[in-house]
């Protein structure tokens, strides 16, 4: 199948393209516009695939985006492109909107457009599956699981914007006929994880000697989903799902974040202790809560594993120290981002 993946050099989406060219025969076109999140180092594994290529274009840009894909013809387009950091929706919800929704927007009428001018088997097999989020479905209490019913009740500009972009997929499969898929995730982790996310961010201040900044009390829960059993989630679903239908996916592993911060720092203890001997879990500082923060997350991914045979492979014990591993393995990758990109600060604490 030729699959075209846009925001395919972000974290989840380089997961999918090293996936596919990996382990699959597909062919793969990445339409990235290479934000700040963006990164050809997370792609270079597949790169030199000849099944692989890469164009660089804005997914608000509906030439760019209908040039690609009338180019590479697709049977499946995977829509991952999206901003996806709540701390940053706090600071500056427009370019969520822009990117999420507008850029949604853009894509299902491209590929409307293409899919009505396919004919036979080539129409019958195009599908749409647009890559979304738990967050949507707002904040659990003590007990209770996401499914793929839950009332949406989006609580973050981010979510909210992923939200909007959730209902114009399933409007444009309704009103229009495009063949669509969706799948709500929970959090993911893994390698070539952009630093400021938590588990990136946390081992990279851990080793850097840096205060590991914890929300409020760190009780926050959320279910970690390891990147590479996303990765062939996806698949599963762009494969053999059904037209119309959603299906979350989790990784049936809550943990609540200030849990996550010192599995993180006893990993470390272990690989790379300290120079005075002392653990990293002394540089845990509690700090202001992020605004609205949500209070649990947890999916019940029972329809992808009874319909399509899936389930998490890897359990989070395993997952936090392959992924250790991976950081400690590959500074150069981090590092060129500490200094051209991001440096660890704090976002999210002004009023947009």
């Amino acid at each position: 199948m030729r699959i075209l993946i846009t925001g395919g050099a972000g974290f989840i989406g380089s997961a999918l393209v090293r996936h596919l060219i990996g382990h699959t025969q597909h062919e793969v076109l990445v339409l990235d516009k290479l934000t700040y999140a963006g990164l050809l180092s997370s792609l270079e594994p597949a790169s030199k695939s000849n099944r692989y290529g890469f164009v660089q274009g804005d997914i608000c840009d509906a030439e760019a985006v209908r040039t690609a894909i009338a180019d590479f013809r697709p049977q499946v387009i995977a829509h991952l492109a999206a901003e996806s950091h709540v701390d940053r929706s706090i600071d500056g919800p427009g370019a969520f909107v822009q990117t999420n929704v507008v850029g949604t927007f853009v894509m299902l009428q491209q590929a409307l457009g293409y899919w009505r001018g396919l004919e036979g088997e080539d129409k019958a097999r195009f599908r749409f599956h647009h890559i979304s989020t738990d967050e949507v479905f707002g904040s659990l209490g003590e007990t209770g699981l996401f499914t793929e019913t839950t009332p949406y009740d989006p609580r973050s500009p981010y979510s909210a914007s992923k939200a909007a972009s959730d209902h114009l997929v399933s409007a444009w499969g309704h009103t229009y006929g495009l063949p669509v898929l969706m799948t709500n995730c929970s959090n993911n982790y893994g390698p070539y994880h952009f630093p400021e996310k938590l588990i990136p961010l946390i081992i990279i201040r851990a080793l850097n000697g840096e205060p590991l900044p914890v929300y409020g009390d760190g009780s926050n829960v959320r279910d970690w989903l390891f990147v590479d059993d996303h990765a062939r989630a996806l698949q599963a679903v762009f494969e053999r799902g059904r037209p119309g239908q959603t299906y979350n996916v989790g990784g049936n592993a809550e943990r609540r974040n200030i849990e996550v911060v010192k599995a993180i720092c006893a990993s470390l203890d272990r690989k790379r202790p300290r120079a005075d001997g002392k653990s990293y879990a002394d540089q845990i500082t509690f700090v202001a809560d992020r605004p609205g923060h949500d209070a649990r997350y947890a999916i019940d991914a029972t329809k992808i594993r009874d319909e399509l045979g899936w389930e998490p492979s890897v359990t989070f014990e395993t997952g936090i120290e392959q992924t250790v591993d991976w950081y400690l393995n590959n500074r150069d990758w981090w590092q060129a981002i500490l200094d051209g990109r991001y440096r660890t600060e704090r976002l999210g604490m002004t009023n947009g």
